[in-house]
């Protein structure tokens, strides 16, 4: 890999963008503070997990930082065809669940692996799941999202918006998780992009994450909501659990490379529910959210 940036690097900026997020919903739940554990992984490596609860906005929510090396393990070689060879990987995830059913769930993940044969990617994405589809709100992310992408590259908006709607899809509830965003893996440079220029956009979707909810926080907040709402929200977290410990591949490696458990499973919400043949009333709020939750929906022309 040829590059002025080395991996220590990528992990004190990812740390800067830990820092600067915290502070950021800090701000805007007005009330909790993160509180910090920080870990060491016996293999090699370790992290700092932030957790926030019990706040005016956030009932739950974690920003974890890791950066992790070693021999890589044999299930992770085979699953992603590697040759053997050490590995480091770094990155910072979020998961933010609110108090508020009006106020979406929120999930960021900014990650950079590196192997000591030279091989080399960045991953990660960003993804609004609210339990009510808003249209407007939902117009409102994916235009940050694509301005952001845009400064970059115009074909990565398209390219990793259809890559989230893949990802970010239940086939069992054949239903996305919510109104995705963008997803990306295993990108490194090319004639178009750089390392540097990859490197750079992979922080700039850290530092759009407070932007954004601190707008969706600040906007729904304080809208009145009802039990039956709060009912439909703890069904929805439960759809999230699902994707979350059957189909995510970030579990699923952080799991597979021996992360650490309590970090790894930190997306979970507080309370979630499942109640059997839940069918939303017809013309309900909650039957056009369900009608909304399809792959390759235009939100910004919507």
């Amino acid at each position: 890999m040829s590059n002025s940036i080395s991996k220590e690097q990528v992990s004190e900026a990812f740390k800067s963008i830990q820092d600067h997020i915290c502070q950021e919903l800090e701000i805007g739940d007005g009330k909790a503070k993160f509180h910090e554990d920080l870990w060491k992984r016996e293999a090699g490596g370790g992290g700092r997990t932030r957790i926030i609860k019990d706040g005016n906005v956030i009932a739950k929510g974690g920003v974890a930082f890791s950066a992790v090396h070693g021999p890589t393990p044999d299930k992770i070689l085979k699953k992603l065809k590697l040759e053997k060879a050490d590995f480091y990987a770094t990155g910072v995830s979020i998961v933010i669940h609110p108090s508020s059913p009006m106020v979406p769930i929120i999930h960021m993940n900014i990650r950079y692996f590196e192997m000591s044969d030279g091989t080399y990617w960045f991953g990660g994405g960003i993804d609004l799941t609210p339990h009510y589809v808003d249209k407007e709100d939902a117009r409102y992310f994916h235009e940050q999202v694509k301005a952001t992408c845009d400064q970059y590259n115009p074909a990565f908006y398209p390219k990793f918006k259809k890559w989230a709607d893949d990802y970010f899809y239940l086939p069992h509830r054949e239903e996305t998780r919510g109104i995705g965003g963008i997803f990306f893996d295993r990108l490194n440079a090319t004639e178009a992009n750089s390392f540097e220029s990859i490197y750079e956009f992979v922080k700039s979707i850290g530092y759009l994450f407070p932007k954004v909810y601190r707008h969706f926080m600040a906007k729904n907040a304080a809208l009145p909501f009802s039990g039956n709402e709060q009912k439909w929200q703890a069904l929805r977290r439960g759809r999230y659990v699902e994707f979350n410990l059957v189909w995510d591949a970030g579990t699923k490696f952080g799991l597979d490379t021996n992360g650490r458990t309590e970090s790894i499973l930190m997306s979970m919400p507080p309370v979630a529910e499942w109640e059997y043949m839940n069918i939303p009333e017809e013309g309900s709020k909650e039957a056009e959210t369900v009608r909304l939750l399809k792959k390759d929906i235009d939100w910004i022309n919507c």
